[in-house]
């Protein structure tokens, strides 16, 4: 998890409206965020194989439909 130092933006009486993050956070809070997406569809995608609901694809395979996908 990144190191973020939020500040907060506030009505009169305390109460938080909203969060500021430098850039340099935030584009490490989103990575981050991204790369947690990629971790939980590739393990659904593990759990789906093993349950037997979906197989694995070769390399090969993959190619396969792409160049077909891309010829049109």
């Amino acid at each position: 998890m990144p190191d973020l130092h939020p500040q907060f933006l506030t009505d009169t009486d305390g109460t938080r409206l909203s969060v500021v993050l430098p850039i340099a956070e935030y584009e490490a809070l989103m990575s981050y965020l991204e790369d947690i997406e990629d971790v939980r569809a590739a393990e659904d995608a593990l759990n789906k194989i093993e349950s037997g609901e979906d197989q694995p694809v070769s390399l090969a395979e993959l190619d396969e439909y792409l160049s077909r996908d891309l010829d049109g």
